[in-house]
C-alpha cells in the first residue's frame, strides 16, 4: 500500500516536507514595483501579506544614516527587498529559519538587482544568527514576526535580535491586534525596549522600539 504523504509544512519550519509548487506574487507600492518568486510552506505564499503591506507602507523611510538593517523573518523576501530599495547604499540581513524561503528571498534579491546589498542567512538553533558576524549592529530592523511560533519562542527571538540594534537604532514592527500586538508592546517596554505605537489599520499595529538605554 503506499504510504501516507507527510503532514503539511509550516512556514517556520526549518526544512519543509510540503512538494513545491513554484509562483509569483506582485508586489506592488508608490516607489517599487515587482514580481517576486513564491512557493508553498512559506509564509503568505500566495499574497503580499497584509500585515507586510501595511509595514511597507507606513513604517517611516530609512534615512541616509542606516548603514546595516535586518529582515527578521524574510520569508521570500518582500520587506527585504523594500528595505534595501529605499535605504541607499545599506547592507542588509534577511534571516528566516525556512530554508526554502531564504533561497527564494536569495533568488528575489538577485531579481531586484540587490543581490550584492541582501545578505540571507538560515538560522537555527545551534546558530541562532547563522552568518550574521558577531560585531553586526542593526540602524533598523523591519519585521512581521512569526507570532505564531508562540509567546515563549517569540519573546526569545526578539530579544535576542533587538540587543544588537546600536544606540540609536530601533525597530519596526507589525503585528496583529488580537495575536497580541498590545501584549507585546507592553512586554518590550517592560524588557527596556521603549515601544510606542506608530500607526493602527485594519486590526494591525505599528509598533516602534527603540534601542535599550
Amino acid at each position: 500500500m503506499p504510504s501516507d504523504p507527510p503532514p503539511a509544512s509550516h512556514y517556520f519550519d526549518a526544512a519543509p516536507t510540503t512538494p513545491s509548487e513554484p509562483k509569483w506574487v506582485e508586489l506592488a507600492l508608490p516607489d517599487l514595483s515587482i514580481t517576486l518568486a513564491s512557493d508553498r510552506a512559506v509564509f503568505s505564499g500566495d499574497r503580499i501579506d497584509p500585515g507586510t503591506k501595511f509595514l511597507l507602507l507606513e513604517a517611516p523611510e530609512p534615512g541616509p544614516t542606516v548603514a546595516t538593517a535586518l529582515d527578521l523573518g524574510c520569508g521570500y523576501g518582500p520587506i527585504a527587498v523594500t528595505l534595501a530599495h529605499r535605504a541607499g547604499a545599506a547592507k542588509v540581513w534577511a534571516v528566516d529559519v525556512n530554508e526554502r524561503a531564504a533561497a527564494l528571498c536569495r533568488a528575489n534579491a538577485t531579481t531586484a538587482g540587490l543581490e550584492d546589498r541582501i545578505d540571507v542567512t538560515t538560522v537555527t538553533d545551534a546558530a541562532p544568527f547563522g552568518t550574521v558576524p558577531e560585531d553586526v549592529r542593526f540602524d533598523l530592523i523591519w519585521s512581521n514576526p512569526p507570532i505564531r511560533i508562540g509567546k515563549t519562542a517569540l519573546h526569545e527571538l526578539l530579544g535576542r535580535w533587538l540587543t544588537r540594534l546600536t544606540p540609536d537604532g530601533h525597530a519596526v514592527l507589525v503585528v496583529q491586534k488580537h495575536l497580541g500586538s498590545d501584549s507585546l508592546q507592553r512586554w518590550l517596554t517592560e524588557q527596556g525596549w521603549p515601544t510606542e505605537r506608530l500607526a493602527s489599520r485594519a486590526g494591525y499595529r505599528l509598533l516602534r522600539s527603540r534601542a535599550r538605554a
